[in-house]
């Protein structure tokens, strides 16, 4: 059985579709789906369970903190880690099947945008190569579960980064393989945001990561330029 996790918070109005496409595209009885709540203040919760979703409510939010819960409550063999707003192939239970049957253990698909803005296309285009710098949570992340008790699950320490961390301990442990075809993800923050301005502070971030700045100085940092006021 994949245990299909999805970290949440208040997505109304987007988790419903996904859940539904999830269900569609993967087999009864092989899959369950579960949605770990961060304490959403609107619909989420009911919109994912009238989907037919498994809706848990995380003791703290946190994505790191969410993802650990649900793999704690996941009854199968093999995690399948998503956000709320990405979309995985309609093939990806085949897809990933086959990445276990050539021997890997973790891995992850290439990224693609709903929004053709030729930026986006050139940042996902950099996804296909194994460099961990360009390992995005967006990507999604399959990993059989008992190599990722193994690696330690996601550091909860980490207020941001904890998606490409991981990665780098699971490349220790096990083979890691990236899938040739794209999930897609919602381009809502760069189309508020802006593309180059965007990709410019995560971009600053990851130098800042690999510098080993603290967590509450990043944090500090992505909220204030995201928000426009210091936090």
């Amino acid at each position: 059985m994949i245990s299909i996790i999805i970290p949440a918070y208040n997505e109304e109005g987007q988790i419903g579709g996904l859940v539904t496409y999830l269900k569609k595209h993967s087999s009864e009885g092989r899959a369950e789906i579960l949605l770990v709540d961060g304490g959403s203040t609107d619909g989420t919760k009911e919109e994912a369970e009238k989907a037919g979703a498994m809706v848990l409510k995380a003791p703290e939010k946190g994505r790191a903190s969410q993802m650990n819960y649900g793999a704690e409550k996941s009854a199968g063999e093999l995690l399948y880690f998503l956000h709320a707003d990405t979309y995985p192939p309609a093939t990806f239970p085949a897809d990933i099947e086959e990445a276990l049957k050539r021997g890997a253990e973790a891995g992850c698909f290439r990224l693609a945008f709903d929004d053709p803005h030729p930026a986006l296309r050139f940042y996902s285009w950099f996804t296909r190569f194994d460099v961990d710098a360009f390992r995005f949570g967006d990507q999604s992340l399959f990993v059989k579960k008992a190599l990722f008790q193994r690696a330690g699950r996601f550091d909860e320490k980490l207020l941001v980064m904890e998606d490409q961390e991981i990665v780098t301990r699971l490349k220790d442990h096990a083979q890691f393989s990236i899938l040739d075809k794209n999930v897609v993800t919602s381009a809502r923050k760069y189309q508020r945001f802006g593309a180059f301005r965007l990709q410019l502070i995560f971009a600053i971030i990851v130098v800042l990561f690999y510098l080993k700045i603290s967590q509450e100085v990043l944090a500090h940092f992505y909220k204030t330029f995201m928000t426009g006021e210091p936090h």
